[in-house]
């Protein structure tokens, strides 16, 4: 039934209705108007016949015809009637259990009647009607096919269009359509065809996303880039003031600018694809141990079972310390640290992950939803940055009971000799 209610299907069975209903009408007003004219053929003899015996009887001659007599038993009651009112008539009837063409006139208040065999002619409409039917079959039959074609070929290309778009909204900016332009060899638009219209717009937003992105990952790198150096010399000419408040929060600042910096830096790197990661086998338990204690942030770590996997040590430290810098942040204690396998989970108590997040995952500079008190910024859009680069599935979720669950995957192999 889903088959069924396709696209492809739904205009391949329309077409073939169209067609059906055209085909009976036509089927219809073809029988009518032949069998009219076959009838009325034997209509005409029968009035011929009837002539010949009427004249005959006027003059008392035998008319040499067994097929005519008068008031014959099978003769139909209509047309006795007719008779009866001094008027000629036809009609289709039976004669001896065969079918005939019955036709009568007055003469000395009887009727003189003749018929003629109609077996022929009935075989004859039979086989009109047969020929209409395997015709309209026919009809219908290629009408279907090829509407299954031109449907299936409008439904290829709908499919494709709909998988890029999809591609296109998962972040994947390079996929394109890509469907011919429509133009004659001597450079004249062809006929309009809605589809290659729909998959042209489809593919001009995404070049223009793609350009607008671009811009804005050239502008934070440059933004970045050019600000690294004043702040750099910012601190150091810092360092120079005498000992008090002002000094401490002239510093506080300025290094809290230096990390914005340098996030922004690293964000540049990962979106522009140049990262690549330094994989070694690490034992899983052991590298969340010392990435907790590194990170200086209470936090319990239970390992539930121990793996080995494969991924870089010192890019997993960056993930696991921003997730849980962003847990003491947004969230409340305790914070705890799970390994089972080679899944690392972490939770905290706090309000959760707003709604946006979990459905769509980081965005950079975004806060959440202020009444919530649980926001997310450059710390998460980086360690989705990086899990990307280690092939780690990082999800985001909300327990039940209450606060943010963060959810690591990582990949479990062997390294391959030369690698």
């Amino acid at each position: 039934m889903r088959a069924l209610s396709s696209l492809r299907w739904k205009i391949a069975l329309t077409t073939t209705l169209v067609c059906c209903t055209v085909a009976a009408a036509l089927g219809i007003a073809v029988h009518n108007v032949v069998a009219l004219q076959i009838v009325g053929e034997v209509r005409k003899e029968a009035g011929r016949e009837l002539e010949h015996a009427l004249g005959h009887y006027e003059y008392g001659t035998a008319h040499g015809d067994v097929r005519s007599a008068l008031d014959p038993p099978g003769l139909p009651g209509p047309l006795r009637e007719l008779v009866a009112h001094g008027r000629t008539g036809s009609m289709v009837g039976t004669y001896q259990g065969r079918s005939v063409m019955w036709a009568a006139g007055p003469a000395d208040r009887q009727a003189l009647a003749v018929w003629i065999p109609y077996e022929s002619t009935r075989a004859r409409l039979r086989d009109l009607d047969t020929a209409i039917l395997a015709s309209s079959a026919l009809a219908a039959g290629v009408v279907a096919l090829a509407g299954l074609f031109l449907a299936n070929r409008i439904s290829r290309r709908l499919t494709t269009t709909a998988a890029v778009a999809r591609r296109i909204s998962a972040g994947d900016l390079d996929a394109r359509v890509g469907f011919p332009a429509g133009r004659d060899t001597d450079g004249t638009r062809r006929s309009r065809d809605e589809v290659r219209d729909v998959a042209r717009a489809l593919d001009s937003m995404a070049a223009s996303l793609q350009e607008r992105l671009e811009a804005e990952k050239r502008f934070t790198a440059d933004v970045a880039h050019e600000l690294r150096t004043p702040l750099t010399g910012s601190l150091a000419a810092a360092g120079l003031l005498p000992e008090g408040r002002p000094k401490e929060m002239i510093e506080d600042r300025l290094r809290a600018l230096h990390r914005l910096t340098e996030d922004l830096l690293e964000i540049s790197r990962l979106d522009s694809g140049v990262e690549r990661a330094d994989l070694a086998q690490v034992e899983l338990g052991q590298a969340v141990r010392r990435a907790v204690a590194g990170s200086r942030l209470d936090a319990e770590v239970r390992v539930v079972r121990d793996a080995v996997v494969l991924t870089d040590r010192r890019r997993l430290d960056r993930i696991l310390t921003n997730l849980l810098v962003n847990a003491h942040k947004h969230g409340r204690p305790p914070v705890e640290v799970t390994v089972e396998g080679p899944v690392v989970v972490i939770r905290d108590h706090g309000a959760g992950y707003p709604a946006e997040l979990v459905e769509q995952g980081p965005q950079r500079f975004r806060t959440g939803d202020p009444g919530r008190g649980r926001g997310h910024g450059l710390g998460l859009t980086i360690a989705a940055g990086q899990a990307a680069v280690l092939d780690v599935t990082l999800s985001f979720a909300n327990a039940p009971d209450g606060g943010a669950l963060t959810t690591l995957r990582l990949p479990v192999g062997r390294l391959t000799e030369g690698s």
